[in-house]
């Protein structure tokens, strides 16, 4: 069922420009959303065209009547990002000029208490992007303590991960933990009152771990920047906005990797390694948002954007479907 679906973007103009769109080029907006990012791409574009991929349904619906004014240059496809070269090829996008992702969680998503995405409304405990799939409370079901700290741990960069697991585990002995306020109040509980006392909230760190691994959001991401990279042609663009420091990090080492050149040690006369760089950075340090942006969008402090050119002799290297 259709559902009114909002995003503000962050990073906007910086994002757009980094791109340097050409009117007749062919671009992929791997996480389409409430569709401002493609719509802008859409204006900029004469005979070209712009596959937009979401694997949210309400995206999708939402997408398909703001981009109808632009006919034949807009194709849409539901799906996740990480399956890019398999449906930029059978879109007949491949390969493509330039690339963006824009990760993480929507400003609908987190708004819409039946999503499950945030503690501040009492709502199932879902988490799921795609709607499809196990839930947030499958997993604090089904999971062992352990696997239930290491998630907190990792994707959560949760200090107090092993307190929080085990109250949990304690808990839904007890009663099954199924609702967003149920488990912020027990994260609440748990956590040292330290944390209590400080600024934000106790819960955000553990949903944001949870959301991580209902989605599998870090082993999409990495698959989608192999797959954009491979789609791109010599001289194409692939930018990136993050949202937190795991999905930062991870963009960044990969980026740094593409750049690197010859790693043979200094010692030796000349290159046997034969590595070459296969993009350049557009600049060197992520881009960040500016106070006025994160005075009007709370959501933009976290926000980064790294872009990359794939080197005019670095081809286009699609995987066969």
């Amino acid at each position: 069922m259709e559902t009114a679906f909002y995003h503000k973007p962050v990073l906007f103009r910086e994002t757009i420009d980094s791109l340097h769109i050409r009117p007749d080029g062919v671009y992929i907006d791997g996480t389409a959303g409430g569709g401002g990012h493609s719509e802008a791409i859409l204006q900029k574009l004469t005979t070209g065209r712009l596959l937009s991929i979401d694997q949210d349904p309400d995206a999708i619906a939402v997408c398909q009547k703001r981009f109808a004014p632009y006919g034949a240059r807009s194709v849409l496809r539901q799906g996740n990002f990480a399956d890019m070269v398999r449906i930029a090829g059978e879109a007949g996008c491949a390969p493509c000029d330039g690339v963006l992702l824009d990760i993480g969680v929507s400003s609908h998503q987190l708004d819409t208490p039946e999503r499950g995405f945030s503690y501040h409304y009492d709502a199932p405990l879902d988490m799921r992007m795609s709607q499809s799939g196990p839930t947030a409370a499958d997993l604090l079901r089904d999971l062992p303590e352990q696997e239930i700290a290491r998630i907190l741990r990792e994707y959560g960069e949760e200090k107090a991960a092993g307190r929080i697991a085990h109250a949990i585990v304690t808990q839904r002995a007890m009663t099954p933990i199924t609702t967003t306020l149920q488990l912020a109040d027990l994260v609440r509980e748990s956590v040292p009152a330290a944390v209590r006392r400080s600024p934000g909230h106790p819960a955000r760190k553990t949903f944001q771990a949870l959301r991580i691994a209902v989605n599998g959001e870090l082993d999409r991401l990495s698959e989608a920047m192999d797959a954009a990279f491979s789609l791109l042609r010599p001289g194409g663009i692939l930018s990136i906005i993050t949202f937190h420091s795991l999905e930062d990090r991870m963009v960044k080492q990969r980026m740094a990797s593409w750049c690197e050149g010859c790693t043979c040690p200094p010692e030796f006369p000349v290159c046997v390694c034969g590595k070459k760089p296969k993009a350049e950075l557009l600049f060197k340090k992520g881009l960040s948002a500016t106070k006025e942006e994160e005075n009007e969008n709370p959501r933009a402090r976290s926000a980064r954007l790294r872009a990359c050119r794939k080197r005019e002799e670095e081809p286009a290297r699609i995987p066969p479907l």
